[in-house]
């Protein structure tokens, strides 16, 4: 037996070569990293590159671009690259203006223009408004203009004096004069003599005297409201012929600047059609650019400013994007995209106490000046800011940018504001997030997959080749050069390499998540400074982890420090029934570390089955609840094929008080129900991590390095006897990157790892007795573990039978 033992022991361990994966330095061709070439691609992200490039290749709507993948991969840093290259490449681009809306000023209008119009348009338009203020004024106070407005003044009054001898003749023939107040016409009686009656004269009349005259006068009226029309035209023909001298001179003023303007955008209609559009509002309101005799007094000084200041406005142009000096496609980074941020806004000022704004306070967003090119946003921002990712869909479906307020969207009451024209809007939008948001996003909001139609994914690893190691020594120079941070040597480059590897948690990868790697870039660099070293070494870099574990691995100690004191009970020596170490990996956030539970089984008479304590307790997660369900299944094949199972088995983990999840443990559970059921101590000086199915087959795990290690640290704490170790699942084995002190402890014959294919392999490195075969009949060979569980689980069946036969005679 104790020669079987051994064989199996042999066949599983696991060899010291496949502990750690170790890298020669003399596979690199140069001496140091300043012989390598600067990075000038992403590495180890072939799928997400070519996804990439792909996806901003495609001009459709829809297909904008969601970056997946786990921080610290480079995503953000690739996609900026890799658009900004892109980016280069010719595009058309326009000028995006709002002017004044001469038929309804709440409503501005946008100017699509060529590139470079825009500029030019708002630096016309000023030195127009400049030159009116002027130009105009000078005209009006001209000796040409004041004698022919004279004149037709002169004609005005001369054709308004025969209108009213006309008037007065036909009032002295019906017994009247008439007179003209400030606004209307006054008719008045002739005495005797000719004259108009004095009010006594006129009160002495008697009443058919005044009868008389109030009949005339009647009369007269109606004669009077035909010269009234008279009146009227020459009035109004007056006022035109005034109205088309101040037109003719206001044009003469400003005319040949007009022109010269739309000669020079001939070629650009919706100017010339604006340009008209001024011309015509500057003749109708010309009078708003000539200052009375009143505002000359220096009181009003103030006050001609602001109204030269208001009635000029609608005059400018507001140069909302301005691509003039861009080079290639604009790419913007959305670094706060607020709702307004990204769709822009209209901005208010306080006049006296009320809320004031016009065209020029609009303001543009992300999306306007990204128009024509590329925005990224990160997918955390713009889903943490209200209204944000709902405004930048509408734009994306509608294709155009509305600017609106916000108030409308919340359902709150606004006050009047602008609604300015909408934007066309052609934008390659790119999200960067993480796989979880991608997938709530996906699921639950049923425009995302309409409007994100790519999806690049980043991969946390890469194979690890000399070509990648080499992309690797090219990253560490590129941060080198860029940061004025001294340079590695071959040898410290292969540790880096090695530390990647242990990233990844993979013999055979290599982390891209460079993140890390930074780190030890920037840290190493300063030990090496402090140690006024000419290049990082390999036992620097060494320092330079072991130092970054350090700053994070005080709850780590503490923990130690309790299982040395005895408060968390560890057995590292000896035997025991039902009680296995099982090893679990804590996250402080930046630190990860593995550390031994202890895992006991008890196992009785009864009809409940495997009891999962931490589940009763509510400490249990769904996953190793599942884990616990699956020992009933492994149980009941193995055990119970021609009898029930008349058995309660209670599992918990000892001294746990946090939550537990996970199926990592669900091997240890079963040892350590097997060993109860078998009554067959379990080696404690082994540990033990694995999933198992209900086959008894063993599945890999997660933080295999960690677990290893914390165990480690508890069997050197305590003493190593050469006995001690650890199981893990046979797949487990290419994920071994251990630290160098445990392999040399592994190699000088004082630690051992066993890579354990079934349960049954398993039972026997644990109790040192064979698990047994089931022969044909379904019996299990005697001396054996298997045998041993299914004898107790028969002697618990007939204990169980014989109590019911007893309940069920006392119950007759």
């Amino acid at each position: 037996m104790r020669s079987e033992q051994y064989s199996l022991k042999q066949r599983a361990e696991v060899h010291i070569d496949d502990l750690r994966k170790i890298v020669d330095p003399t596979v690199f061709e140069f001496q140091t990293t300043e012989e390598v070439p600067e990075l000038n691609t992403i590495i180890g992200q072939e799928r997400g590159s070519t996804v990439m490039r792909f996806g901003l290749q495609v001009q459709k709507a829809g297909y904008n671009i969601y970056v997946s993948g786990i921080p610290g991969t480079g995503k953000t840093t690739f996609t900026h690259s890799i658009i900004d290259e892109i980016a280069k490449k010719d595009v058309e681009l326009f000028d995006w203006c709002y002017v004044y809306n001469f038929s309804n000023s709440y409503k501005p209008k946008s100017l699509q223009l060529p590139v470079g119009y825009g500029k030019r348009l708002q630096a016309d338009m000023e030195k127009l408004v400049e030159n009116m203020l002027t130009d105009i004024p000078s005209a009006f106070n001209e000796e040409a203009y004041q004698t022919e407005r004279a004149s037709i003044v002169r004609e005005h009054k001369e054709a308004s004096r025969k209108v009213f001898e006309r008037l007065n003749e036909l009032a002295k023939s019906h017994g009247f004069v008439v007179r003209q107040s400030s606004s209307d016409y006054v008719s008045i009686p002739l005495d005797e003599e000719g004259k108009p009656m004095s009010e006594e004269q006129y009160k002495s009349l008697s009443e058919e005297e005044l009868s008389a005259i109030k009949a005339k006068s009647a009369d007269l009226e109606v004669e009077v409201l035909k010269f009234s029309k008279e009146f009227q035209d020459v009035e109004e023909e007056t006022e035109k012929r005034i109205e088309q001298l101040d037109e003719r001179i206001a044009l003469n003023a400003i005319g040949h600047r007009i022109e010269k303007m739309r000669n020079s955008y001939a070629d650009c209609q919706v100017v010339l059609d604006y340009l008209q559009e001024v011309e015509d509002d500057i003749l109708k309101n010309v009078s708003d650019f000539l200052v009375d005799d009143e505002e000359q007094h220096p009181l009003n000084a103030l006050l001609s400013s602001k109204q030269q200041s208001d009635f000029t406005i609608k005059y400018q142009v507001n140069l909302l994007v301005d691509h003039s000096e861009t080079s290639g496609a604009p790419v913007i980074t959305a670094d706060n995209p607020t709702f307004y941020n990204l769709i822009g806004r209209v901005e208010y000022e306080n006049r006296m106490g009320m809320m004031a704004t016009n065209f020029t306070k609009i303001k543009p967003g992300f999306l306007h000046e990204a128009n024509g090119g590329y925005i990224i946003i990160q997918a955390r921002d713009i889903l943490t800011r209200s209204y944000a990712w709902e405004g930048l869909k509408r734009a994306l479906h509608t294709r155009k940018l509305s600017i609106d307020n916000i108030g409308e969207h919340a359902g709150l009451m606004t006050t009047t504001s602008l609604n300015p024209d909408a934007i066309l809007l052609d934008v390659k939008v790119i999200i960067i997030g993480n796989r979880e948001i991608y997938q709530v996003l996906h699921f639950y909001d049923e425009d995302f997959s309409k409007l994100f139609k790519i999806k690049a994914d980043f991969d946390v690893e890469m194979d690890y080749s000399v070509e990648n190691m080499s992309r690797l020594a090219s990253f560490i120079h590129t941060h080198c050069k860029a940061n004025d941070l001294l340079h590695f040597d071959r040898e410290a480059v292969a540790k880096m390499v090695e530390y990647s590897s242990r990233i990844a948690g993979h013999q055979d990868k290599l982390s891209t998540q460079f993140n890390h790697i930074v780190e030890i870039i920037y840290e190493a660099d300063t030990w090496a400074k402090m140690e006024n070293a000419s290049y990082v070494t390999a036992d620097l870099v060494i320092k330079t982890i072991r130092e970054n574990e350090y700053r994070s691995n005080l709850i780590a100690e503490k923990m130690q420090e309790q299982i040395a004191e005895k408060h968390i009970l560890i057995a590292t020596e000896g035997s025991t029934v039902g009680q296995v170490n099982g090893l679990a990996v804590y996250s402080t956030g930046q630190y990860m570390f593995g550390k031994p539970s202890r895992i006991t089984a008890t196992t009785f008479v009864g009809q409940n089955g495997v009891v999962n304590i931490e589940s009763k307790s509510k400490l249990s997660g769904n996953i190793h609840n599942k884990g616990v369900y699956i020992l009933s299944g492994y149980l009941g094949e193995q055990f119970a094929q021609t009898h029930p199972l008349a058995l309660t088995a209670n599992l918990t983990f000892e001294q746990s008080y946090g939550g537990v999840d996970g199926d990592s443990a669900s091997s240890t559970e079963l040892y350590a129900l097997l060993s109860s059921l078998a009554d067959v101590p379990i080696d404690q000086g082994l540990a033990v991590t694995g999933s198992v199915n209900q086959k008894g087959e063993i599945q890999p795990i997660g933080g295999v390095n960690e677990k290893i290690e914390g165990y480690f640290e508890v069997c050197e704490q305590a003493g190593l006897t050469g006995r001690q170790g650890v199981l893990i699942p046979h797949q487990n084995v290419r994920n071994l990157m251990l630290k160098r002190h445990v392999v040399d402890a592994i190699k000088d014959g004082m630690f051992h790892i066993y890579a354990v294919k079934t349960i049954e392999e398993g039972i026997e490195l644990l109790t040192g007795m064979k698990a047994g075969t089931k022969s044909e009949e379904g019996n299990y060979e005697s001396s054996t573990v298997f045998n041993k569980v299914a004898t107790k689980l028969k002697r618990y069946l007939d204990h169980a039978t014989a109590a019911n036969g007893m309940q069920n005679k006392k119950e007759d």
